[in-house]
């Protein structure tokens, strides 16, 4: 047997089941799950709030973390220890709110040495996307010292980005809605809080430059306010879209200040760009897993924390364990 969260089409929508390991998809990789994390789309897909789901009955969760118990693939042996995440895991797949699940070997990674499943999952989706966006301003020539901004920083991935950025040995100011995280945003290496209102409104086509480099998690009229305030030839990780898929702004930042957008996705980037990311975040100093806000949950709590992600009275990391009571 295994205990799931299961996503069904008719109320209540969200339900704590026992089902036969028979029942789980039938695919190469058998992992017991050591723990799971809740990302904003999880919670879209929890709550029904999101067109996440479509298909019925369903196990949400698009990251885990665990140890192989069986498989039928030449990647991976019983007992190696593994990581997931996105490929439509979650969203068209059954994911990792459960405590052991059926998977493709394309869809994992091996778990690091250094690196523990729950450290794992202390990164996860939002970590690696924090890692990929670091990669991506790298790529386009951002060099450290200079001065990078981060919108969402309480979130996921806004918290890990900071974390990275100031590592890096940038200059990161962090863009916030929530005035009493100042403290733990400059614990996390901010040098600056921006309230989030300054980034709120209609802005104009170009605004006095501002930063080298930015990691938006948010979109909408906070990219667009972003975008008018990036220094010539300023760099700009695109990787959510919070706050709206609409980008209220015009051509000027990028044929007047030679500005570069450039999007992130970490759900269908190869297994090399993975493996090289995770190696990067192994490597991550012991003292910033400290250092992140983190809350343990087990999967008869997930519906309630994906409520409350919704309305912004989440921060940090919200790790689930499928075997706590």
């Amino acid at each position: 047997m295994a205990r799931v969260v299961m996503l069904r089409d008719q109320e209540p929508r969200c339900q704590i089941e026992d089902i036969d390991t028979d029942d789980l998809p039938e695919r190469a990789v058998s992992v017991d799950i050591d723990y799971s994390d809740l990302n904003y789309k999880d919670a879209l897909a929890v709550t029904g709030k999101g067109k996440i789901v479509r298909d019925y009955p369903f196990v949400p969760g698009i990251d885990f973390a665990g140890t192989v118990r069986e498989s039928h693939s030449d990647r991976y042996s019983a007992g190696d220890k593994v990581i997931l995440t996105g490929w439509g895991v979650g969203e068209r797949h059954w994911g990792g709110f459960a405590e052991t699940m059926n998977v493709d070997a394309d869809w994992l990674v091996p778990c690091p040495d250094e690196l523990s499943t729950r450290d794992a999952m202390l990164l996860g989706t939002a970590g690696l996307t924090a890692m990929l966006s670091v990669i991506q301003l790298e790529q386009a020539g951002l060099t450290p010292g200079g001065k990078v901004l981060v919108t969402g920083a309480t979130g996921g991935v806004g918290s890990w980005a900071v974390q990275m950025l100031a590592h890096l040995g940038y200059n990161v100011e962090a863009v916030t809605g929530k005035a009493e995280q100042q403290h733990w945003l400059e614990e996390l290496g901010a040098t600056q809080i921006v309230p989030r209102s300054e980034l709120d409104d209609n802005t104009r086509p170009l605004e006095k430059g501002r930063w080298d480099g930015a990691v938006d998690t948010v979109g909408g009229k906070v990219l667009a306010s972003v975008l008018a305030r990036m220094a010539y030839q300023g760099r700009v990780a695109a990787v959510g879209l919070a706050g709206g898929t609409d980008l209220p702004t015009t051509v000027m930042p990028f044929i007047l200040r030679g500005v570069s957008l450039l999007g992130v996705d970490s759900v269908m980037a190869p297994f090399d760009q993975r493996e090289a990311a995770w190696q990067r975040l192994a490597s991550l100093p012991r003292d910033m897993f400290t250092r992140m806000q983190v809350e343990e949950i087990g999967l008869d709590q997930v519906a309630e924390q994906a409520e409350a992600m919704l309305t912004g009275k989440t921060r940090g990391r919200i790790l689930i364990n499928p075997h706590q009571r």
